[in-house]
């Protein structure tokens, strides 16, 4: 039974019948979708959400009529769009629809974009005309549009160019636009501008829009109905606000539960769920969630439950269970293992001292030009404790990590590290395991030549069993493993002989909300049971305060704020740090949102690096550079901005009035051995 549109929308501009898509890959059946029936009301926001697997995208697709594969998947049911059955219609029906009635976003525009063609010639072939295109990029926000459109993709940001996929799509004022992911790439002040944009573009065009994503958080700014996949079915269909506030099914609760918020207890691991999502291959008899489900019984698996209406809510649910009293609450109470002893007053795994990297980019002809990633850096991490360094794409995190590291050498400024070989976890965990090797070969090549095989066994055992892996999983490949499983082959084998000094490079940023919470999980209890210091990047100040017991933030290369996480999330002082913590998505509150673009590193301005985007900027920011300077006369508290820290002289060289500049703004080797104090104590 489909579910009806919402009161007071017109009659559903998108209608699926019992859709099923099946896969054939080597004579093995992978059933993506398995009997879903949905009806999509003109002008509304539907967000479809669950853990990867689950078959949103190939929904979605099906949707476009795009859906491929060799052999063609087998595709049974009905997708009514604007009228034309994207399932029995012709190839040719199928383009003349997508060309009149939709438009797509993906989440990675910089794919779906040609390089080699300037972006008004791209806008311009869906607008029809220059001018059109222009006007098209107006409309999304792209700032100063005619210059832009001279500009190739990889000149322009990540989110400039989803601004551009955005506009492309719109255009026609399509009646049906499909964004799938369009923001899990992004940071989180680019995502609160993009989703402010897909509501205003619904208001003005009235297009349909389904977005497809792994996180509540987003889908809760944007969407009007919610409906929740897993295994291939539609576990749940509701409001937004009625599902949040009272989810009906198990999954849906397990996928609120584990999401990060910047309220979670930082003593006791996340509440995530537990097992696997459902091989397509094989899934299991009966309710899909059934093996994952604390509540199972017999009776689950007897028959897969409908899809029906929920007593006691508004929306309808496939589950033979009654709602439980309290839907959301609850969880996990597991705390983490006590932090392993550190001397009282721990010296420093990692000081940086005014460090300063600048790369030499081409632009054409024999042209270079001087990109300042890291401009005067003052940084140090003590053993035991976890520093997270957090900005927007191209504020110099993952290059000051690789710096820490020793793959990249400082221009300028002094790096010293207790451990010549400290060990990093990337963001891509497939793109980090050689695929030939197995993952006991893999996580063993640290151990020395000398250990024997039967030792060299056991330890690689006990190191996957101490990230949560089975020994068996020594001897596959990394092919055979989930997402999730890979990024725990990384921890394992970056810890097998612990490190000083553990840097983690964005290791959650493209995983599920459950998987997010299991590897941030494994990182506290690691971090705890091994003794190691940790220096983790991220753009997620959730994830940040949970983990980490400092917070530095970063923008344009620089420190502009730094101290402990729960006095950064509570109480920020410098104007970009409330901005991001201002565009953390949150059920119930319109995004907000960061004017204007981060600036070249090509061409840093002057003075205080944020002063064009502040809205707190005075005269003299645009002409004196910051200095960090103590808040409250203690070492742990550490802004750079002219409006804290009192009439300090060395503020930025000046004080509030604008007055001459007094020195020179930089930050002595002096005051790098005296900046920063350690953080011993447990997070909580």
């Amino acid at each position: 039974m489909a579910e009806p549109p919402p009161t007071g929308l017109s009659p559903p501009r998108v209608r699926i019948e019992d859709l099923h898509v099946t896969f054939k890959r080597k004579g093995v059946a992978l059933r993506a979708v398995r009997g879903i029936s949905l009806d999509i009301a003109a002008g509304e926001i539907l967000a479809i959400v669950g853990e990867s697997g689950s078959g949103k995208s190939v929904l979605g697709l099906t949707m476009l009529g795009l859906l491929g594969g060799d052999p063609p998947a087998e595709v049974t049911g009905r997708v009514e769009v604007c009228g034309v059955d994207m399932v029995s219609a012709s190839a040719s029906e199928r383009r003349a629809t997508r060309r009149r009635h939709l438009g797509a976003v993906f989440q990675d525009p910089m794919t779906s974009l040609n390089p080699t063609m300037r972006i008004g010639r791209q806008v311009g072939e869906a607008a029809g005309s220059p001018e059109e295109a222009q006007r098209l990029l107006e409309l999304v926000g792209v700032p100063e549009p005619a210059r832009r459109m001279q500009a190739y993709p990889h000149e322009l940001s990540g989110g400039l160019r989803q601004r551009v996929m955005l506009a492309m799509a719109v255009a026609g004022s399509p009646a049906l636009v499909i964004a799938d992911e369009p923001t899990t790439a992004l940071d989180v002040t680019v995502q609160a501008q993009i989703l402010a944009l897909l509501r205003d573009l619904r208001d003005e065009l009235g297009s349909t829009f389904v977005l497809v994503t792994h996180d509540f958080g987003v889908a809760a700014q944007v969407a009007d109905r919610v409906a929740v996949m897993y295994g291939g079915r539609l576990a749940e269909v509701g409001t937004m606000a009625g599902v949040l506030n009272a989810p009906a099914h198990p999954y849906t609760r397990g996928l609120l539960r584990s999401r990060l918020d910047l309220t979670l207890p930082r003593s006791r691991a996340i509440a995530t769920l537990s097992g696997e999502p459902p091989d397509p291959r094989a899934h299991p008899p009966g309710c899909p969630f059934g093996p994952r489900c604390a509540g199972h019984h017999d009776a689950c698996d007897m028959a897969i439950p409908a899809l029906v209406a929920a007593e006691g809510h508004s929306g309808q649910v496939a589950c033979i269970l009654p709602p439980e009293p309290n839907p959301v609450g609850g969880g996990t109470t597991v705390a983490f293992p006590t932090p392993a002893v550190l001397p009282s007053s721990p010296e420093p795994v990692l000081r940086c001292g005014n460090v300063e990297k600048h790369f030499w980019v081409g632009r054409g002809f024999g042209r270079r030009e001087k990109l300042a990633a890291l401009r005067d850096v003052v940084l140090e991490v003590h053993a035991g404790e976890s520093v997270a360094i957090v900005g927007e794409s191209g504020s110099g995190k993952s290059t000051l990590l690789r710096v820490a590291a020793g793959l990249l050498e400082p221009d300028s400024g002094r790096l010293e590290r207790a451990d010549d070989h400290p060990q990093m976890v990337f963001q891509d965990a497939g793109a980090s395991l050689t695929p030939w090797m197995t993952v006991g070969e893999q996580v063993g090549e640290r151990l020395g030549r000398s250990i024997g095989r039967a030792e060299r066994r056991r330890r690689v055992v006990e190191a996957l069993g101490l990230v949560g892996l089975p020994p068996e999983v020594a001897g596959a490949k990394p092919a055979s493993l989930s997402g999730g499983q890979r990024q725990r082959v990384s921890f394992a084998r970056a810890t097998i002989v612990p490190p000083s000094l553990l840097l983690c490079d964005e290791p959650t940023s493209a995983l599920d909300a459950s998987l997010a919470a299991s590897v941030l999980n494994l990182l506290q209890r690691l971090r705890r049971e091994l003794g190691m210091a940790v220096m983790f990047v991220t753009h997620d100040l959730a994830a940040a305060r949970f983990v980490a017991d400092r917070i530095a933030v970063m923008y344009l290369g620089e420190i502009v704020e730094c101290g402990l996480a729960e006095e950064i999330v509570e109480a920020p002082s410098h104007p970009y740090t409330k901005a991001l913590l201002a565009a953390v998505p949150r059920p119930g509150t319109p995004p907000a949102r960061l004017a204007g673009e981060p600036a070249s590193p090509l061409a840093p301005p002057t003075g205080c690096a944020f002063h064009p985007r502040c809205d707190e900027r005075l005269a003299s920011c645009a002409r004196d550079r910051p200095t960090l300077l103590s808040v409250d006369g203690t070492k742990r508290r550490l802004v750079a901005c002219v409006h804290v820290g009192g009439p300090h002289p060395e503020a930025r060289g000046s004080d509030a009035t604008g007055s001459e500049p007094t020195g020179s703004g930089g930050t002595s080797d002096r005051t790098v051995l005296e900046l920063f104090e350690p953080v011993t104590g447990e997070a909580s």
